[in-house]
């Protein structure tokens, strides 16, 4: 068994060496270029078209990370550069969706306890009590209901709070309200005083995060979006936030990638802004997942993760 490993920033001595303890029987490489070896799997990110553009015979292929639109933008400019027919598989959990739980907790809880406000007040020296947030009142829409939206809706709900999920097919979880569909997203937004973004990056919900979206919120919403920053028409946030419709933002995620100095987000006074640090590849976790993943293949069974190429994820 032969597998090609390549990622243009992770430290390639980690995986090579991990891949190896738990895959002993298999010989394991950095994909360098001109490599036309032999392989049977291959663990990427952002990979070269030459790297895997005439590799039919390949088993799977292992993206590094739990989004995969950046993999398919590829494919879409360069055609070949995924193999047809090869399975693609991604990274369910491996340690994300604790992370997930953690930033999108510590956001929401921010906003529900008004510490936002308060840092605003002692940057004024003021001291001011300002009336707790109804709970009854203060609904939390996670939009995306998979691995990761799963589990931050149900952490979610774990505090008490009145949580609901809208995903594309039906998902139900323990102590959330649950939409689907688009028949049904209109009355997922209603009401929502808090909306969660982890919805997968694909042509449908580019630019769902709108001025029609934030319409449909309680006035006075609060936005947290952990997903991509294609979700989020920037322009229409901002008029939603001057206007007041919109409260706050929390956002870890943007259109383009550092974000400008000169963008006005990060001088907006109700606008949070984090360097895309949500939720990490944790190496150990990922190479566990994708060994066992390998076994499974080997053994004529189907991966987890398969991810379906016309839907995006």
């Amino acid at each position: 068994m032969n597998i090609i490993y390549y990622h243009p920033f992770f430290d390639a001595r980690i995986w090579l060496e991990g891949m190896r303890k738990r895959l002993p029987q298999a010989q394991i490489r950095e994909w360098t270029p001109g490599d036309d070896g032999p392989a049977d799997y291959a663990m990427v990110w952002l990979p070269p078209y030459e790297m895997l553009a005439t590799r039919q015979n390949l088993r799977g292929v292992f993206a590094l990370g739990a989004g995969v639109d950046a993999i398919l933008a590829q494919e879409k400019a360069h055609p070949g550069t995924l193999p047809a027919g090869v399975p693609l598989v991604r990274l369910e959990d491996t340690g994300m969706a604790l992370q997930m739980e953690e930033y999108a907790a510590a956001a929401v809880m921010r906003y529900f306890r008004r510490f936002d406000e308060y840092e605003q007040q002692q940057r004024q020296g003021i001291w001011r009590y300002l009336p707790p947030h109804a709970r009854e009142n203060f609904v939390v829409g996670v939009a995306g209901a998979g691995v990761l939206g799963g589990k931050v809706a149900q952490r979610l709900a774990s505090f008490g709070l009145r949580v609901r999920c809208w995903s594309r097919s039906e998902k139900h979880f323990d102590g959330v309200e649950s939409f689907h569909g688009q028949a049904q997203f209109a009355a997922f937004l209603k009401g929502t005083q808090v909306i969660v973004n982890l919805l997968p990056n694909t042509p449908e919900t580019a630019g769902i995060l709108n001025k029609s979206v934030f319409g449909q919120l309680n006035h006075g919403a609060y936005i947290i979006n952990l997903a991509r920053g294609a979700h989020l028409l920037e322009d229409d946030l901002l008029e939603a936030l001057n206007s007041g419709q919109v409260a706050a933002a929390m956002l870890d995620v943007f259109a383009k990638e550092p974000l400008a100095q000169d963008h006005p987000f990060w001088t907006h006074p109700r606008v949070t802004v984090t360097p895309h640090i949500a939720a990490f590849t944790l190496p150990e976790e990922a190479m566990d997942y994708v060994a066992e993943n390998i076994k499974t293949i080997e053994a004529g069974n189907m991966p987890t993760g398969m991810v379906d190429i016309r839907r995006g994820y």
